[in-house]
Order: C-alpha cells, then sequence, then structure tokens
C-alpha cells in the first residue's frame, strides 16, 4: 500500500546529508544505540557487514532481470497483481501511478512456488532463488528488530521479529524495476512503458511505508530519496553492499502507543527512481 505524502514534487528541494551507515559485524549494546539513534532522527538508516550472501543476491537479481526483460505479453501472464504478481505503473490500492513495473509476493515459500509457475520457464529455479534471499533478509531484519528493542530497552527483545516470524505473518516481498530514460525507451505497442503524459517521469512517487520495517537494497542506480519532514528531499546514494532500513508507519505508531516506551521513531516519505529495488 501507498501512502501519498503531502508535499508536491513541483515544489520538491534537495539538500545534501549523510545517511547513518551502521556495522552490524560490531554486535554490542553500541550497535543497538546507533540504531535506535538512527531510527530517532531519520528513520531511515543503511546497515553493512548484514550476512545476506552474495550469493543469494546474485540469483535473485538474476531471475528478476531475467523476468522484467521478457516482452510485455509474456510479463502479463503473472499478473494483474490482486495484490500479488504483477503488475505495471499501478501502484497502490489507491490507484497510485508512476514509472514502475513491479512483481508482489507474501514471503511465504508456497505462495512463491505456486506463482513462479506463471513467471519463469524454470519455476523451481526461480522459486529457490527468491525463497533462499527472503530467507536470509527476513534473518536480517529479525537482527535488526531485536537491535532496536534492546537499545529501547525492551524486555523481550524479541518482541518485534517475533511480529514477522509469525506462522501468519503478513511479510512481503517486492521486486520493482524502473523504465531506462526515455530517449532508449521500448514504445512499441507491447512493451510496458509507451510515451504518455502525466507531467512527470517518477518511477515509484513520494509514499511512506505503513507496515513495521522495509528492509530494502537497490543496485548501483541512483534515485532513491528520502523526506525528513521538513519538505526537503535528501538523495540516498546508491550501494549495493548494503541494505536500507526504513522505519514503517506501524512501528512508528505501536511505539507511540506503548505505555512502556516513551522515544518516538521517525517515519520517512521515500521516492524512488532507480533501476530496480527489492524489499
Amino acid at each position: 500500500m501507498v501512502v501519498a505524502s503531502p508535499n508536491p514534487i513541483g515544489s520538491e528541494k534537495l539538500r545534501a546529508v549523510e545517511v547513518p551507515i551502521i556495522d552490524l559485524s560490531a554486535r554490542g549494546p553500541k550497535v543497538a544505540e546507533l540504531i535506535v539513534k538512527a531510527s530517532q532522527e531519520y528513520g531511515f538508516f543503511k546497515v553493512i557487514n548484514h550476512g545476506v550472501a552474495e550469493d543469494l543476491i546474485r540469483k535473485m537479481e538474476e531471475e528478476s532481470f531475467n523476468f522484467f526483460g521478457k516482452p510485455a505479453s509474456e510479463k502479463k501472464k503473472a499478473g494483474p497483481a490482486q495484490p500479488f504478481g504483477y503488475g505495471c505503473k499501478n501502484i497502490g490500492f489507491n490507484g497510485d501511478m508512476g514509472e514502475v513495473e513491479y512483481l508482489l509476493f507474501n514471503t511465504n515459500p508456497h505462495c512463491i512456488s505456486q506463482r513462479s509457475e506463471t513467471i519463469s520457464n524454470d519455476p523451481t529455479k526461480f522459486s529457490s532463488a527468491m525463497s533462499g534471499y527472503i530467507q536470509a533478509v527476513t534473518h536480517l531484519a529479525c537482527e535488526v528488530l531485536d537491535l532496536m528493542a534492546e537499545g529501547l530497552w525492551v524486555h523481550d527483545t524479541s518482541v518485534f521479529s517475533s511480529l514477522i516470524t509469525h506462522l501468519d505473518s503478513d511479510s512481503v516481498f517486492r521486486l520493482n524495476h524502473y523504465p531506462p530514460p526515455l530517449k532508449d525507451r521500448d514504445t512499441s505497442p507491447s512493451s510496458s512503458f509507451q510515451i504518455h503524459h502525466q507531467g512527470n517521469n517518477i518511477g515509484f512517487g513520494e509514499h511512506s511505508d505503513p507496515q513495521i520495517l522495509t528492509i530494502l537494497r537497490s543496485n548501483d542506480v541512483g534515485g532513491l530519496q528520502i523526506c525528513l519532514g521538513d519538505g526537503v528531499w535528501v538523495p540516498v546514494p546508491p550501494d549495493p553492499t548494503s541494505f536500507c532500513v526504513n522505519v514503517g508507519d506501524l512501528l512508528q505508531v505501536g511505539l507511540l502507543l506503548s505505555p512502556t516506551i516513551f522515544t518516538p521513531l521517525s517515519s520517512v516519505f521515500i521516492s524512488s527512481r532507480g533501476n530496480q529495488e527489492t524489499d
């Protein structure tokens, strides 16, 4: 689901700000403190030495690029996204539009296996690549949430991570693919991205993430921006070796309502205009 930002893109202002980078290999209370501080001040940070194997990332990207490289007629067999499956331009439940195509899955391996039948010529290979990547990133998300709870002095440090490891978790995995510049774009009738006149050629428009946490990875193409609440947008330089962590609205609200936790965390608006990302 996409929650639109109240700031119109036409009045956008940019500012150079260094996004916090947290080294997870350091472990210990200090890392937990850094995660809480970054969440409070930015609602967004990068993690390095995250433990997600490069081989898992490579296999996931290879399968996703294979899919997005197919003709539009082939890709549409995996859609329409209701909400899972293949979607193009229509981003969220509110009908938000943008220059992006995507695959959306429930993170349950069985669901991914079923969806793979309409996505890949080798469903087993596709399903294995996605499930392996999801498992590793879920472990990363749990580690971040446990450290966050530790930094907030929560007695049960698994209180947040248990929400995404529960059998009935509604966690989702999304592959976003952004079109090339207009001059390099296939605008034939069979293409997913024909030229249209909507004012701004933007990828994934301004929005906040409603869930607990978003773990985001992009390739080496820039475009991701975050808004820190003052209406000024901050570009986030691409870094394929790291993962971005965005505090979702649900976690922020939960902490504000908690009778035992009085330190609110920030939630940011984000906008993506790059080539490919996963979350």
